[in-house]
């Protein structure tokens, strides 16, 4: 069986839009301009994870969440698994954010702004 992983789009959206946290404050909206990826949108993220990862590590379906920052730099740090659906599907996704490419930071006020991002992920056994 080949698991496929189904992204949420909905929570991503939400927590960057309603409460990001960066530099020690709580922005709401405002003028802060979110990270991007490889020059696109969370679409290009997406396709970075699905070609990246190993998916013969995912042995039961089930919903995993990643808490991870982007620094001012734009590279992922503070790595942080939230919920898990076992080790080896969740070392599987440390070892992909790790080697995650650089992002274009966030800005606030035209600044570079450390930002935490939560994402979830969803896998489903195909059968």
């Amino acid at each position: 069986m080949r698991p496929y992983l189904f992204f949420i789009l909905l929570l991503f959206t939400t927590t960057v839009t309603s409460q990001i946290q960066g530099d020690g404050e709580v922005y709401l909206q405002g003028d802060l301009i979110n990270p991007k990826f490889k020059g696109g949108g969370l679409e290009k993220f997406y396709d970075f994870v699905n070609q990246n990862y190993d998916f013969g590590k995912v042995k039961k379906q089930g919903k995993m969440l990643v808490s991870f920052v982007i620094n001012q730099n734009g590279e992922v740090t503070d790595i942080r698994i939230i919920q898990l659906i076992d080790v080896e599907s969740a070392t599987e996704m440390i070892r992909v954010l790790k080697n995650s490419p650089k992002w274009e930071p966030a800005t606030k006020n035209g600044n570079p702004t450390s930002i935490t991002i939560k994402f979830p992920f969803e896998f489903k056994l195909k059968t």
